[in-house]
């Protein structure tokens, strides 16, 4: 790339960087369309605002919210089509309308099983080894169980009672996804994905009782040395009923012929427990928003208080009222004033990112990036294994988020901070910018590939138009918006002073925009 490439980069990554400055130029905020603050979750940011002194930010723009949306709910960017006809659109609805096209879109399960993919340890190799089939078959049961949008509560309790054989009863991977079999690991892991709790904390005589429930966990190999059979061990029992407590105090009898797992289970989906439902809603808020009610989301502990009870109880409630369906909850975060707000911040406040005054900017994850890389040049990515098995096989157009197996991978993931999926945490995904990722975005021969080489770029590149018609398709297919008045009187000055002709400056558009932070992260 030419160094006035570069310096065109540079220009509209600080563009994006000084978001505040240039708000009034550059297209992020200022949307007439959109809710008002008279939605629930609203009302309740608002009255804090104005009680805090604060002041927030503006509505995002159409271009903005249509890439917003599209990410955040399929982890997938708009066609320049779909960018298009959504900014062209006219119908004050049509953001609600977006929200509910999206949520049934196939992405949306493809996506949000890679989420409980990192949750439940869906992977191969140590130190999970669920082995290559067992993996598949995990990630195909999530996979449907969201597709079909099965209710939280009966996906949950599947997976706490699941017993048989982990090659034909998918749930029975969640056991055998934990590190150790022992009782207590078994406990951590439950609470950690369900309750949002880290039981390590607990009191060792309270970390004992909730291992109880998973003291008949038993584990019997096969003839076939990667099979194994997740069961109700009532051997373990003694013939003798035991005495146990749950979490919140209450005191219960197992009966030496019922699976204590049950009994747990039972107790935790009911809806006036103090942990299940608060967990879940939780994660959908930092999942949607970049930061829990409860932050850090798998935290939860009475020394770590929500910064806004009555917002988290307003889930909580709408979650119960919808009998456990997810989308629900999404559907009332993603309508709401809130989420739809710009990300350039209204004030320097530190404070207003806690209190939620705008859209909290976040680095694509790494499968998401890739993803987008993908999909802008018209390329596909090899992905391999460290497991030589027939079921690691990849076909070249899956994309990333579709990926069943944690041991499944490339060196682009890797660098990128995807989840290793070891421990449930979601602290294992990192999404903070590395130098060896901005050099491989700007200098490596991956990415020149795909920007030169991509069957996308070289249809746009040869296809009849205007150099302006180009640049604007360039940039909804990238950026998902128009490019500004300010940004074409750029690409004419480059046309005219660069050495760099025809397609050329064009190629060397499509890099910096690539390079750019507006690609790079949610805005």
């Amino acid at each position: 790339m030419t160094n006035v490439a570069l310096t065109s980069a540079v220009i509209l990554m600080s563009a994006v960087g000084a978001l505040g400055q240039i708000a009034a130029e550059m297209p992020f905020d200022g949307a007439t369309s959109g809710p008002t603050w008279d939605g629930p979750i609203d009302k309740l940011i608002l009255a804090r605002h104005k009680r805090l002194g604060i002041k927030p930010a503006n509505i995002c723009s159409d271009a903005v919210f249509v890439r917003r949306a599209y990410l955040d709910v399929i982890g997938t960017l708009p066609m320049a089509w779909e960018a298009r006809a959504f900014i062209q659109d006219k119908s004050p609805k049509k953001r609600a309308v977006l929200i509910d096209r999206l949520l049934k879109r196939p992405e949306f399960a493809d996506y949000w099983a890679m989420k409980w993919g990192d949750l439940l340890r869906v992977k191969a190799e140590f130190p999970i080894n669920l082995w290559p089939y067992s993996a598949a078959l995990y990630h195909r049961w999530i996979r449907t169980s969201l597709k079909e949008n099965k209710p939280y509560d009966r996906f949950v309790r599947e997976l706490l009672t699941a017993s048989g054989s982990n090659f034909v009863e998918p749930p029975a991977n969640f056991y055998r996804a934990a590190q150790s079999k022992d009782p207590n690991t078994l406990a951590k892991v439950v609470a950690l994905t369900f309750m949002g709790a880290r039981i390590e904390k607990w009191p060792r005589d309270k970390q004992d009782s909730m291992a109880e429930f998973f003291s008949r966990v038993g584990f019997k190999p096969t003839s076939e040395w990667k099979e194994e059979i997740v069961f109700f061990d009532q051997a373990k029992s003694g013939g003798k009923p035991r005495q146990a407590v749950l979490p919140d105090g209450t005191k219960v009898v197992l009966p030496p012929d019922r699976d204590p797992r049950e009994v747990f289970a039972d107790w935790l989906i009911t809806p006036k427990n103090p942990w299940f439902a608060r967990n879940i809603v939780n994660r959908a808020w930092y999942w949607l928003m970049g930061r829990g009610i409860i932050n850090r989301p798998d935290d939860i502990r009475p020394d770590n208080p929500p910064s806004h009870p009555k917002l988290l109880a307003l889930l909580e409630r709408e979650l119960v009222r919808n009998r456990y369906d997810i989308k629900a909850v999404f559907r009332l975060i993603l309508n709401s004033h809130t989420y739809q707000l710009s990300s350039i911040p209204a004030s320097d406040k530190p404070v207003d990112e806690a209190e939620f005054a705008s859209y909290r900017l976040r680095r694509l994850e790494a499968e998401v990036l890739i993803d987008a890389l993908c999909r802008v040049t018209g390329t596909t990515e090899r992905y391999t294994s460290a497991i030589p098995e027939p079921f690691t096989y990849v076909p070249p157009k899956n994309r990333s988020i579709a990926l069943a197996d944690g041991s499944i991978t490339s060196s682009f993931l890797e660098m990128f901070g995807r989840a290793s999926r070891d421990t449930g945490l979601e602290s294992e995904r990192n999404n903070k910018p590395t130098s060896s990722q901005r050099l491989h975005l700007l200098n490596s021969s991956h990415i020149q590939r795909k920007i030169e080489k991509g069957w996308r770029m070289q249809t746009l590149l040869r296809s009849k138009g205007t150099p302006r018609e180009k640049i604007t398709t360039i940039y909804l297919t990238v950026l998902s918006r128009y490019p500004t008045i300010e940004e074409l009187e750029i690409m004419k000055d480059y046309a005219t002073s660069s050495s760099a002709k025809g397609s050329a400056v064009l190629v060397d558009l499509i890099w910096s925009l690539v390079n750019s932070s507006e690609f790079v992260y949610r805005h």
